[in-house]
This record gives structure tokens, C-alpha cells and sequence, in this order.
């Protein structure tokens, strides 16, 4: 990160202590059963989330189905997350496609308030090394707003572009979704001091131990959209390091999750939204070309919910 500024070096220290403290949660987006977007409803499902203090938030992003968000809809949610957070943790909005499409998305969200975006990988086709830097070079040079590169699918960075990227001005760091631990230890140490790395990987709790031991203990949380206090006591156990907590969530709660997940494809999404409903949250159906779940994976879900929140202490009704 070259030529820092107080403003950019302030997003970063926030990010810093909210990745310290909490998870970084990705709220879901709300839809109506005919597929409009229910802002009101989100108003109501992001304040409940917010009132268990997560590290950060990061509006319309893959959990948030912002592939299937149009412009006008993408700054009514960034709009909404923004007042909602009023400053009490930092707003991290996705943007994503093309570096063109990319910055339309990043205005809007730099003129609805947002401190930071989130890069998602760009659309459909395979990339070389110097394209991808280029990539967040152009949406950098358009925008104030400081950005989180995401390294997933099409997008892997080696350690020669990572250095590359991080002396682009606003380019504060990356999430990582592949998982490849000997890859991601090499980027964290060809990194400039200060640049950020996170844990971005599908139900990401699965692998957060082993991220943390190549210095990369923050991660983001698809089961704080519908259980903040199962993410939340995890975080705290793997804090402490109370292994035994730690390794009961990954057995009884997260393996199971996972391996509902893995039955059908956008199950990483769909669960997550159809837990939501579960527990009476008013975040309605997914869009196409996502599915809901079927009855008899929904009959499952229910069973693995209610154990994870029991291990915990909590119900489902009372969310």
C-alpha cells in the first residue's frame, strides 16, 4: 500500500479492530415472493443483525445475492446498510463484473456512504496474471473508495501480483476463497506491513483454524445471516482457544451444514436464506438462478439448526 493518506489509513485501522473483534458478517438481501426487492424487510432483518456487533458488515455481496441486484436496487440496500450501521462498524459494499461495470457499482456506493468495496471476481472468462492486476488498477483509479481484492473461481493472485496490487493507491487487501494454504502463506509474505487478509472461504469456520496458523485468523460468517449466536460463540472459542467448544460447533453443527450444502449447487446461498426462514426472519425466497431447497433438505436443515443453536444455549424461536 503506497502513499497512504489519514483517510485510507483510518478505513484500514477500523477494518483492523472490526476483523479483531468479531466476525464480518454478510447480511442477506430481502426479496418479496415475487421477486421485488423488500427494503422494508431488510431494514428490519439488517438491524437485528447489526444489534449483535459483527466486525463489519458487507452489503450485497455473494451472500447478499448482488449478482441479482440491478443499479437502482444495489444503492437502496447500500443506502439502507450505511444508515442502519450509522458508524458503528465499517460497510464494505460488493462490486463486481467487468472494471467498468465494477466502478458504476463502486459510485454508487461511494456517494451512498459505504467505507470500503469488495471486489468480486470478474464475469466468465479466464485471466492472466497482468490482466487482474490491471483490473483493480482501473477500478482504483475511478474511485475514493478503498478496496478489498477477492481472490476466488477464476481469480488467483500469485505473490508477484499481490505485490503489485498492494502498491496500487486504495488497494487495502484481500480476501481469499480458494483455501490453498501454501499459495495464501506465500501472498500474506510478500505483503506490505498492514495490508489485510481474510478468510473467505464457503462456511468459512470450517477452515479457520488452519487459515489462522498462516496468520490469517479473520474471516467472514454465512451462518451470522441467520445465527449470530452459533457464530458468534465460535469466534469466541477460537479466540480463547477453547478447542474442545471449537471442535463440538465444527462436528455437531458445521460438518453437517456443510455437507447439506454440498447436495446442491448455490446451496451456499440458498441454506443460508432458507435458515433465515426457519427462524422467522423476514428475508423471503431466493432469486433465480438460485433454487430454494427442497422439503426433505429443508426437513434437514431444521434438525441441524435446532442442534447447533441448542449447543449453544439458544432456540430458534427467540432470534
Amino acid at each position: 500500500m503506497t502513499g497512504i493518506s489519514a483517510e485510507l489509513a483510518e478505513v484500514v485501522q477500523r477494518l483492523r479492530d472490526g476483523m479483531a473483534g468479531g466476525v464480518l458478517s454478510f447480511p442477506l438481501t430481502s426479496f418479496r415472493d415475487d421477486g421485488g426487492l423488500d427494503l422494508d424487510a431488510y431494514r428490519a432483518y439488517l438491524t437485528g443483525r447489526l444489534a449483535t456487533a459483527p466486525g463489519a458488515v458487507f452489503p450485497a455481496c455473494g451472500t447478499g445475492e448482488f449478482f441479482s441486484l440491478d443499479e437502482d436496487e444495489y444503492a437502496a440496500v447500500i443506502e439502507a446498510t450505511v444508515e442502519i450501521a450509522d458508524g458503528r462498524m465499517p460497510v464494505v459494499a460488493g462490486i463486481g463484473y467487468g472494471w467498468a461495470q465494477a466502478l458504476r457499482f463502486a459510485r454508487i456506493a461511494e456517494r451512498a456512504g459505504a467505507d470500503a468495496a469488495l471486489v468480486l471476481p470478474h464475469y466468465l472468462v479466464g485471466a492472466p496474471q497482468d490482466g487482474l492486476v490491471e483490473q483493480l488498477r482501473r477500478i482504483a483509479a475511478g474511485t475514493r473508495l478503498p478496496l478489498i481484492a477477492y481472490q476466488r473461481d477464476q481469480v488467483a493472485f500469485t505473490a508477484a501480483s499481490l505485490r503489485h496490487i498492494a502498491r496500487i493507491d486504495g488497494v487495502i487487501g484481500l480476501k481469499d476463497g480458494h483455501s490453498d494454504l501454501d499459495r495464501l502463506q506465500r501472498l500474506t509474505l510478500a505483503a506490505p506491513e498492514g495490508f489485510l487478509f481474510f478468510n473467505g472461504a464457503s462456511t468459512a469456520e470450517i477452515q479457520a483454524r488452519a487459515y489462522a496458523t498462516v496468520g490469517v485468523p479473520a474471516y467472514s460468517s454465512a451462518v451470522h445471516a441467520f445465527a449470530p449466536e452459533i457464530a458468534n460463540a465460535f469466534f469466541a472459542a477460537l479466540r480463547d482457544g477453547d478447542d474442545a467448544v471449537v471442535t463440538r460447533l465444527l462436528r455437531e453443527f458445521y460438518v453437517p451444514l456443510v455437507e447439506l450444502r454440498d447436495r446442491v449447487p448455490g446451496y451456499a446461498v440458498s441454506l443460508v436464506k432458507a435458515a433465515a426462514r426457519l427462524r422467522g426472519l423476514p428475508v423471503g425466497p431466493v432469486r433465480a438462478p438460485l433454487t430454494d431447497p427442497s422439503d426433505a433438505d429443508l426437513a434437514d436443515l431444521e434438525k441441524v439448526l435446532d442442534h447447533g443453536l441448542s449447543l449453544v444455549g439458544a432456540v430458534r424461536q427467540t432470534a
